[in-house]
């Protein structure tokens, strides 16, 4: 089950594994809320859905989408035999279908279970969208031994827990790999991005959280033009489709020296452009996860964070969306090179690439197939 980009990515690498083992029918559904950018992932990984929702429409708000979900996956779940449904993470499409699931007496499991800001405004919806699955899956995929102990700690202590790392890691190893053995990718991408200035650092900029729309972005794009005073850096922002965020960067970043407004790009492309950053600048979940595992330090734009992890060993800095913190932690990292360095070096706080396999491995040995 996916409908977003963030959880195409992260769940191919368990269809694969699932595909690949007889004791499973699987049957992949998605609801299109990323319709565009969810058909590249697809594309990249040669997977198709089974069934394709096609739910977006124009203008429609969080209730009209939680109940679109819930709607078409009912009347999905009482038309086939499933036993076990699989979601991902924290978006409104797997909170939807996790509460059809549960309505229809389906078991449930979570992949990326128990990550915690503490805060249920801050991811907001996605922190009530994981407590919400975490509360009636009855097997939880934590990434980490940290986000296994807040469950412990929670409501559904009934529930199996199982530490297997981040399918993230999975398919970001899969791609480095890729543009690592076929030459014929990275140069597509160099040529695709050869505006670049090479002489410069790049700076990869990646925004879309709900709780950042307003004030937020406004600090965001204000935070990007201190950056290009600078004479040594470049800014490249493949710019979100939300008009929240869309409306916004166009107005304030436009035209301004420095600074590359891209349409969002595919995973192997982003994968190639972290690689060549220098620093990544982001609200993504997934970049946090990523550019660690690469070797990048990490800037996020957020208050709080439900990967500590990484923080923790220096990987990741949480900077908020105040204009003056965002440039004064990137010239610590630009000028710093002892600095860069120690916060540029690779670690894996989420898991080694083998987390699609321990999770596929454990709905077999506990019988969910």
């Amino acid at each position: 089950m996916c409908g977003t980009r963030p959880e195409a990515i992260k769940m191919m690498p368990v269809v694969r594994e699932l595909r690949r083992n007889p004791d499973f029918q699987t049957i992949v559904v998605s609801t299109g809320q990323h319709r565009m950018m969810l058909d590249q992932v697809f594309a990249l990984f040669d997977e198709k859905p089974e069934i394709d929702l096609d739910i977006m429409t124009p203008g429609q708000s969080l209730a009209d989408i939680t109940a679109r979900v819930m709607q078409d996956m009912s009347k999905i779940y009482a038309s086939h035999h499933i036993e076990r449904v699989l979601v991902h993470g924290d978006t409104t499409t797997a909170m939807a279908a996790a509460v059809a699931a549960f309505y229809a007496r389906i078991r449930i499991g979570h992949v990326e279970a128990g990550l915690r800001s503490h805060d249920l405004t801050r991811p907001w919806p996605e922190e009530f969208n994981r407590v919400a699955i975490d509360s009636i899956a009855d097997m939880l995929f934590a990434p980490t031994e940290m986000s296994a102990a807040n469950l412990r700690a929670e409501y559904n202590r009934q529930a199996r827990i199982f530490v297997t790392g981040n399918t993230g890691i999975d398919a970001l190893l899969h791609v480095s790999q890729v543009l690592e053995q076929k030459t014929s990718v990275t140069v597509d991408c160099a040529r695709k991005y050869n505006f670049l200035d090479s002489s410069k650092r790049l700076i990869l900029v990646t925004g879309h959280r709900r709780e950042s729309f307003g004030d937020g972005f406004e600090g965001i794009c204000e935070g990007l033009l201190a950056l290009t005073e600078r004479d040594d850096v470049e800014i490249l922002y493949p710019v979100h489709l939300n008009p929240n965020v869309k409306l916004v960067v166009e107005k304030r970043l436009s035209g301004r020296k420095s600074i590359h407004l891209i349409d969002p790009v595919d995973y192997v492309d982003m994968v190639y452009l972290m690689k060549r950053a220098a620093i990544l600048l982001t609200d993504s979940g997934g970049i946090q996860e990523e550019g660690p595992a690469l070797g990048k330090p990490v800037l996020v734009m957020r208050e709080v964070t439900e990967r500590p992890e990484a923080v923790a060993l220096g990987a990741v800095e949480l900077v908020g969306t105040d204009p003056v913190r965002i440039r004064r932690s990137a010239d610590v990292l630009l000028d710093d090179e002892n600095e860069y360095l120690r916060r540029a070096r690779p670690v894996f706080p989420y898991g080694d690439g083998s987390a699609a396999k321990q999770i596929v491995d454990a709905l077999v040995d506990k019988g969910a197939a």
